[in-house]
């Protein structure tokens, strides 16, 4: 008989606590999974951003970058940090017609982030150009690569060539 009921017990016991455990499962960290990146599939993100500055559609640049993202732009003193503040500053950046190129690049990639840094150049509209120092950070959303943090500044001294 004893036996009996400590079976019952167990079983009893076991129903009412599956539901705790499950839960507590679920809520624990699991692995992330780490998307399978190339250095050149990194790169060819450059490119997604310098096609949607040809848009001259600042909506369509803004979102390429993460919601919660900093962008440290080259012509403004201001660091944008949210959605808004980076489309107010590409409604007035687009209006020069930029067209970015590389000069060269550093490619860096890590689980579901990936580092993209190096001198590139932007032609404008009226024909003059600025070469500046970049740095864009990525992060793997789940669904696409969003830029996570944007650094261009421009380069201190003369170039030398």
């Amino acid at each position: 008989m004893f036996a009996q009921n400590a079976v019952r017990f167990s079983a009893l016991a076991a129903l009412l606590c599956a539901p705790a455990l499950a839960a507590a499962e679920s809520s624990a960290p699991r692995a992330e999974q780490c998307r399978a990146v190339t250095e050149s599939e990194i790169a060819a993100l450059f490119d997604r951003w310098n096609a949607a500055l040809q848009t001259r559609e600042p909506a369509r640049v803004v979102e390429l970058y993460a919601e919660r993202s900093i962008l440290l732009p080259t012509v403004s003193n201001q660091p944008r940090r949210t959605p808004a503040e980076r489309l107010d500053y590409f409604e007035s950046f687009l209006k020069s017609a930029p067209r970015g190129k590389i000069d060269s690049r550093f490619v860096q990639v890590g689980c579901n982030e990936a580092l993209d840094a190096g001198v590139y150049t932007f032609t404008f509209g009226d024909g003059s150009r600025v070469q500046a120092r970049y740095t864009f950070t990525y992060r793997w959303d789940g669904a696409r690569w969003l830029i996570t943090s944007h650094h261009s500044s421009a380069m201190p001294e003369p170039v030398r060539r």
